[in-house]
């Protein structure tokens, strides 16, 4: 039993590592195309290039303040379940 909760502790911020890794690396690479997008259309012609950088642009601006958003949601959710998990493995003392 000791070694399959050595095991628990040990993976408990593996996970929460990973998760949070996996949503910043997320909004970055659709941020990335999105601007990426823009340059493209940019080179295609002036009436259907500029329609789509516009387009572009707008949607860049939207899930910027939309990654801005889920980074608060991603701290906040962070912070409780660290606190969960180190409240989970102080032991309290016993009157």
């Amino acid at each position: 039993m000791p070694v399959i909760e050595f095991f628990g502790i040990l993976t408990k911020p593996l996970a929460l590592m990973v998760r949070l890794f996996a949503n910043v690396m997320a909004g970055h690479s659709i941020i990335l195309s999105l601007t990426c997008i823009i340059f493209v259309t940019c080179q295609i012609g002036i009436g259907i290039g500029a329609t789509l950088s516009t387009v572009s642009v707008v949607i860049l601006i939207f899930m910027n303040t939309l990654e801005l958003l889920i980074a608060f949601i991603q701290a906040y959710v962070f912070t409780m379940l660290s606190a969960v998990f180190i409240g989970q493995a102080h032991q309290e003392a016993h009157s």
